[in-house]
């Protein structure tokens, strides 16, 4: 992988440590894993975001950090991941996991209720709580098929970047066997 271009864009690992708010995770902060860019500690570091990124909530990124640093993958990387939620994305996310839900369960999971909010006439501030209660309201169909859609796209991340980083690898090698047969005279 082109790891000076991540490199441009990742902090600087002590920079991190030394991060006034997080020194008193200085200690969980050490291991070489959570900041070096290979291939597994990024592949990991993708499935963790990923897992991390489909739990609804505020929590997303700080899920991910503590995943990245229990299984010691690239913690940057993992929370980066979570971006891939965003109110663009969040919809069809909400969506499909709860077909997936559905379809797992059956008839048990029951149907899918309405968001309704009068954008007219309830202010802005009535919007999260309304937003909450409608995604309780989902129940156990949703965070089962949340459940298998983050396992799912975790494996799916995690396979991604190991298949992309071996070819990435393969067609350097190639290159640079070539650049070396037309090198020599």
């Amino acid at each position: 992988m082109p790891r000076k271009y991540l490199r441009k864009y990742l902090p600087d690992h002590s920079t991190v440590r030394e991060h006034r708010h997080l020194r008193w995770a200085r200690p969980l902060l050490q291991h070489p894993n959570l900041w070096h860019l290979n291939r597994n500690a990024v592949a990991g570091g993708v499935a963790a975001g990923m897992i991390g990124g489909l739990i609804p909530g505020p929590v997303q990124m700080l899920t991910a950090a503590i995943l990245a640093i229990l299984f010691r993958v690239n913690l940057p990387v993992a929370v980066a991941t979570t971006l891939l939620t965003n109110p663009f994305t969040w919809p069809f996310i909400f969506v499909t996991a709860y077909q997936i839900g559905h379809w797992v369960m059956g008839d048990r999971g029951g149907r899918m209720s309405e968001f309704e909010f009068d954008w007219d006439q309830q202010p802005w501030s009535d919007f999260f709580p309304e937003f909450w209660r409608w995604l309780l309201s989902l129940g156990e169909t949703f965070l089962v098929g949340n459940l298998i859609l983050a396992t799912g796209l975790a494996l799916l991340g995690y396979a991604a970047v190991q298949v992309g980083w071996r070819l990435y690898l393969l067609a350097y090698i190639k290159k640079r066997k070539a650049r070396a047969q037309n090198d020599t005279p």
